[in-house]
């Protein structure tokens, strides 16, 4: 290409979004933004534009939230702290939704995260985003590409605009909708649109999208280094996921049918066009402890990748084009011990989630305190031994002492001879002791000592939810024990953002709220049918869930926290259903119009479901028992080494549980005793702290720098104050904006 043609910008972005891809695509990562619009009439050049926008738009599991990405399940991720799935309040100088001591402020103290504007500068901005995308759009409709080509380019742009926007709307309600690039000057001024609105430009860009990607995508989907690229079928799963939102009580105060409907017939017409993109539920072969499930995560080219960021083994910290090539998914070191030489240490899941997963039978422990209109299981819950008799994704979701998790590598290389060597046969044995007898038995103290060489470096439990698993034939990621960010830092796994299960979980919902729930119900059935459930025992599921609206939402709600459990999906569940407080809770200044009438006037009462608010969520551990006495703060410290006290073997996940389970059972028995740890915060007084996730945060407000980068007309939302000395006035639920 004529080099004159494209004024490349000095900023290269990472917009290589194939893991398989070719060197010379890999090599035009360049950010394109500045361009000529000669560019266009060139398919390679205006591919190159619509690289850009994936290099801009997709979502990066290695970050947390923010205004250029979505929640992907990080323990660091405030939206992820704001939910079951993880403990810990932040402080008074961090961002927290939960934090009671503490509230989210539009002016001073903690400020409200800012996912409007962030900075200034126009490539940092989100609407710096959407101006590259419509300036590709125009671009795009006005060169001289064959029909085809055009379609195929014009679908991938749209579908990506209208990804910014349910970003944008799914926090504030109406947003300024901007279709073309503006020029920057003084006058220039577009209003913040109604909620309304702004959903039927997003569906409408959508429905946009899949159309014109229908001849290009609908034939079996993208092939060879395409493969990745969105499709008919992801824009239809994501309008889908849309009008849900749509649909939920955040939005749907009166509990209005017709959206509903709009949501369930939208999603039941996208699932042939979805299967015709090549997506489907993935159901392996022989199934062993949902190792189908498990398989998702750590292979490329899943039928169930409807909307996916791939990433490559390449060092990134080489110098030049070596390492401009370097793309990276850090889940897995993220996930990994600290004996593996993954440098962070692993990501801990709170207590709650733990001890409310389901059990083997499908059913919550007899001692959850939530979903209370659902079943509880035949199976007893002994907390003492989590592990004991659990749905099978439970395994697949955590890691415990005690449990075979391989790995494609040796930690002793890095030179610290005290860690497992044999990665091949890696078994995790996490169990802590203490120096003192006193600390062993107070719940603030963190002066414990993990075994195998984790010492200070443990977690009591840890997540182990996508996996790269070598015991499935997975290690999508190139091992160095001794590399400075991390031994599984080159990992080329991807990362899911849309699962074809979750279409079906989203079909689920709709249905449910339509009064279609025996469609819901079959949902359920398909989902829980490859994790080894049957119609034996109805899959798990209640018997009244296609009469019972209510305990058929709340079974739907289930499966999403279980099925999409460290997916970065709980917290927008959570707020879509104002599962903090029931959406009981008046904001200051809020019309009547806010005021839930539709599910009973409480969500949280409608589902059986306990308000997070209120609660707390703490870490769990086990310690040595108290007859082994404590240790020191060596590897060789051990008591139960220095007892000589043998282990029995890890539970093989590829093997029948029953045994293996009751042998483990009985190993905790004679040698360790759970410990419940502080999780959320104690204030001065070391009192306990509930969560306290204020009903303004649904909607959330402008910060005082986004409103003082802003034109003074940009109204701020109501509950929350502006920069000029008054309140907020915009109505996200209003049917118009005014």
């Amino acid at each position: 290409m004529n080099k004159n043609i494209i004024k490349v910008c000095s900023i290269a972005f990472a917009a290589s979004f194939l893991a398989s891809c070719s060197d010379s695509f890999l090599e035009e990562k360049k950010d394109n933004n500045n361009v000529n619009k000669e560019v266009y009439n060139d398919f390679t050049g205006a591919q190159l534009r619509v690289n850009s926008i994936y290099g801009e738009c997709l979502p990066n599991p290695s970050s947390v939230s923010g205004w250029n990405n979505n929640c992907t399940g990080l323990a660091s991720d405030i939206q992820a702290k704001a939910t079951e799935e993880y403990c810990g309040m932040s402080g008074s100088s961090e961002q927290s939704f939960v934090n009671p001591l503490y509230e989210l402020d539009a002016l001073t103290g903690n400020v409200v995260p800012d996912y409007f504007t962030n900075e200034q500068k126009h490539l940092s901005n989100v609407w710096g985003r959407i101006r590259n995308i419509n300036d590709v759009i125009a671009g795009l409709e006005g060169c001289t590409l064959s029909e085809s080509q055009k379609n195929q380019l014009l679908g991938q742009a749209y579908f990506f605009r209208a990804w910014c926007y349910y970003q944008l709307v799914k926090w504030y309600g109406g947003v300024p909708i901007i279709k073309e690039v503006q020029e920057t000057s003084p006058s220039s001024f577009t209003p913040r649109s109604s909620a309304k609105d702004c959903f039927s430009f997003i569906i409408s860009d959508l429905d946009t999208s899949a159309k014109l990607l229908t001849d290009a995508t609908t034939h079996g989907g993208w092939s060879g280094e395409n493969w990745g690229r969105v499709t008919s079928g992801t824009a239809l799963a994501l309008k889908g996921r849309v009008m849900v939102l749509w649909a939920s009580p955040m939005f749907n105060r009166a509990n209005d049918q017709q959206r509903w409907k709009d949501a369930y017939e939208a999603i039941k017409e996208s699932l042939p066009v979805l299967n015709a993109c090549g997506y489907d539920l993935y159901t392996g072969t022989n199934d062993v402890n949902a190792s189908a499930f498990a398989t998702i995560f750590g292979q490329t080219k899943n039928c169930e990748d409807v909307f996916v960021t791939l990433f490559n083994t390449e060092d990134p910290m080489q110098s030049g084009e070596a390492g401009d090539k370097g793309k990276n998914n850090y889940w897995e070191n993220n996930i990994r011990p600290a004996n593996t030489n993954n440098r962070t240490g692993g990501m801990e899941p709170s207590a709650m989630i733990v001890d409310m997963f389901p059990m083997a039978d499908g059913k919550l422990p007899s001692s959850a305190s939530t979903y209370n209109k659902l079943e509880k299981s035949s199976f007893e819950y002994d907390r003492n031994y989590p592990f004991m008799n659990r749905d099978p994704r439970f395994y697949r979701t955590f890691a415990f002492p005690g449990v075979r998790w391989a790995y494609n590598g040796d930690a002793s290389q890095g030179g610290v001879n005290n860690n497992p060597q044999d990665g091949a046969n890696y078994a995790l044995w996490n169990y802590v002791w203490y120096t003192n007898q006193d600390d062993a038995g107070n719940v603030e103290s963190g002066e414990a000592y993990g075994a195998d060489n984790l010492l200070k470096n443990k977690k009591g439990l840890y997540v182990r939810k996508r996996t790269s698993d070598y015991d499935l034939g997975s290690s999508l990621y190139v091992y160095n024990s001794g590399y400075s960010r991390g031994a599984f830092a080159r990992s080329a796994s991807p990362f899911i953002e849309i699962r074809y299960a979750e279409v079906l979980l989203n079909y689920a919902e709709a249905a449910c709220g339509a009064g279609h729930m025996d469609v819901a119900v079959e949902q359920l059935q398909k989902i829980r049918s490859r994790v080894g459930y049957t119609a034996e025992n109805n899959y798990g599921l209640p018997a009244n869930l296609a009469s019972d609206q209510a305990t058929c939402m709340s079974a739907v709600l289930l499966e999403r926290q279980i099925e999409l459990a460290y997916e970065g999906k709980r917290f927008d569940d959570m707020r879509r259903w104002m599962l903090y407080d029931g959406g009981a809770t008046k904001v200051a200044g809020a019309p009547d119009t806010w005021t839930l009438t539709g599910w009973g006037g409480n969500t949280c009462q409608w589902l059986g479901f306990t308000p997070l608010n209120g609660q707390r969520r703490e870490r769990m551990e086990f310690r040595v028992a108290d007859k082994y006495g404590v240790g020191g703060t060596t590897y060789e410290s051990d008591p139960l080494i220095k007892a000589g006290v043998s282990r029995c073997q890890p539970i093989d996940l590829r093997k029948p549980l029953a045994t293996q389970q009751e042998q483990l059972k009985t190993w905790y028995q004679e040698n360790l005793v759970r410990k419940d740890n502080k999780g959320d915060g104690r204030d001065s007084y070391h009192q306990d702290l509930t969560i306290s996730y204020r009903a303004k945060y649904y909607f959330l407000g402008f910060s005082l720098g986004a409103m003082n980068r802003n034109d003074a007309r940009l109204k701020q939302t109501i509950g929350w104050s502006d920069n000029r000395g008054g309140t907020g006035t915009f109505d996200p639920l209003a049917e118009t904006s005014k």
